[in-house]
């Protein structure tokens, strides 16, 4: 079973990746997804949306919204949410999306994309999206680029939260640096251990340029964070933007 299907791992990791402060600061990262994108109002695809964050706060700004999400357990959360009836939440593999011209704008944020082990499925995700999204619709997808990553990485580290526990990782490249294997331990306060091992793929900004076209996508623009500013040195994410 690939890590991204096992439930426990998003019951155990949701406290440590979903903090308050995340969902306090989606509204501010939406206002700049708006402006990067150019798309005001209309309909919004969110790819792996998880509990919703982002979903919420692009319905709070007037858009029609749809969420996508393999997570039962995630989605549950999402519905949590006070403005969750104004959202359409649906279950399902975003390989496998098929609504046609239904969306001015989609975004896939957090690192959501690349987690498939076949690098064909993840170009399979933005075939179906470019499907997905009318003529001129845009695309804004936010990873962890690997300049990013080349410059910041290691192979070690710990978070702790407070009253939770603590999050300890292990982190490798393989494959020529083409993915990332993370091992993740969790030591909880109530004496649970739980580990588990997450690989996705890292792109850098001219890779993720030639996916998109060979996806359909005519144009694409590569920032160094969701305000804009350039992807060089000092980015601090790879966030792209791309006309259907």
């Amino acid at each position: 079973m690939p890590w991204f299907d096992d439930e426990s791992f998003w019951e155990v990791t949701y406290p440590f990746m979903f903090t308050e402060q995340r969902f306090e600061a989606a509204p501010k990262e939406v206002e700049a997804i708006i402006a990067r994108s150019g798309i005001a109002s209309g309909s919004v695809l969110d790819l792996a949306c998880g509990p919703g964050r982002h979903a919420v706060a692009f319905a709070q700004a007037g858009f029609r919204v749809t969420g996508v999400d393999r997570s039962a357990f995630l989605l549950a959360k999402a519905s949590a949410h006070a403005l969750a009836k104004s959202v359409t939440w649906i279950e399902a593999d975003m390989r496998e999306l098929k609504m046609p011209g239904s969306f001015d704008l989609a975004v896939c944020l957090y690192t959501s994309f690349g987690f498939f082990d076949d690098d064909a499925d993840n170009r399979r995700v933005l075939r179906a999206t470019h499907e997905n999204l009318r003529p001129g619709g845009r695309l804004v997808l936010d990873v962890m680029g690997k300049e990013i990553l080349a410059r910041i990485y290691e192979p070690t580290g710990s978070t702790k939260m407070a009253g939770i526990g603590t999050a300890f990782m292990r982190r490798t490249f393989e494959h020529a640096f083409t993915r990332m294997s993370n091992e993740w331990t969790f030591v909880m306060e109530d004496g649970r251990v739980r580990t588990f091992v997450l690989r996705h793929w890292v792109y850098s900004a001219r890779e993720l340029e030639m996916m998109l076209h060979d996806a359909g996508f005519t144009h694409v623009d590569a920032f160094g964070d969701l305000d804009g500013s350039p992807y060089g040195p000092g980015a601090s994410r790879l966030v792209v933007v791309a006309t259907a």
